[in-house]
């Protein structure tokens, strides 16, 4: 016979452990709960002969308990103590992405999460008869906060890059409310992530260094998109027209919609964009003149 004692004031835990044990999949068990002066305890006796697995459940029970229970709780806690400059807003927007980080490698970063919280546990009641809940949360638990914090600093990571990239959007866009506009319009050929421009008149429109001096690029970069945001800026077209190749809109795109709104017009299925579909985009790209 084993019996085990959890201890513990909080009403969301007792509630839920309380249920978790109603349901649980292992015979030979009861339980019960009692108030004594400190903590609420919740005794349970278990009868059969797998000890072992009787301490695994109970194990993987109260391991799901921190994870659905406390964990945004704990994730709210490290983010006010190791990022306190952050305002609320700011903390929850973090947060969110937290969840986002967790939810694109689910599997993964539950299991490493579980298996820390699980072993734990085991480890500990495999030696004990009562386990106080809130001082092991608190200080037995090490490894799996240290997870929780490389998740926020991921976070942190990809809310400040977003924050910098919307500011950067920001000031291009106040940029050109207040430049003239240089042309009427701007074709772009894109595909693969690479740009050609042409003016009104369907020429090739020059966007190498020594034309624009790339003197509006900033620490954000589109890789061979740099000059093409470049020349852009320093033309200021009423009318942007996008002729997507391949029918991608990437970050680059999405960068072009951000900043010049309404002036962006997206096609897939023009002259141009035929041209450019049907021959290779190398060759479109050194003999332009031929095809347009």
């Amino acid at each position: 016979m084993k019996s085990l004692c959890i201890k513990t004031n909080n009403t969301n835990a007792l509630e839920y452990l309380l249920n978790e044990l109603n349901s649980i999949e292992l015979n030979d068990i009861c339980f019960s709960i009692n108030e004594f002066k400190h903590y609420k305890n919740i005794i349970v006796h278990y009868t059969g002969s797998n000890v072992d697995d009787f301490i695994k459940k109970i194990s993987s029970m109260l391991s799901l308990f921190v994870i659905d229970e406390l964990e945004t709780f704990f994730l709210n806690r490290i983010l006010l103590q190791n990022y306190f400059y952050f305002n609320a807003e700011e903390r929850n927007k973090i947060i969110d992405i937290c969840f986002d980080i967790t939810i694109d490698d689910f599997g993964a970063i539950f299991n490493k999460k579980f298996n820390c919280l699980f072993n734990s546990f085991f480890n500990f009641l495999s030696d004990n008869k009562s386990i106080i809940l809130n001082g092991f949360i608190n200080f037995r638990i090490k490894e799996y906060f240290n997870i929780l914090d490389d998740i926020l600093s991921e976070a942190v990571n990809h809310f400040i890059i977003e924050k910098e990239y919307l500011e950067f959007v920001s000031l291009l866009k106040l940029y050109i409310n207040t430049q003239s506009s240089t042309c009427n319009c701007v074709h772009i050929i894109y595909s693969s992530s690479e740009s050609i421009l042409l003016d009104d008149s369907k020429n090739i429109i020059n966007i190498e260094t020594d034309i624009f001096h790339a003197k509006y690029l900033s620490d954000i970069s589109f890789s061979s998109n740099d000059y093409t945001l470049n020349a852009l800026l320093t033309l200021i077209p009423k009318n942007i027209y996008i002729h997507l190749v391949d029918n991608t809109i990437d970050e680059f795109i999405n960068t072009l919609q951000l900043v010049f709104e309404k002036r962006v017009h997206l096609c897939t299925n023009c002259n141009i964009c035929h041209l450019y579909k049907k021959y290779p985009y190398k060759k479109a790209k050194t003999n332009k003149g031929d095809i347009i």
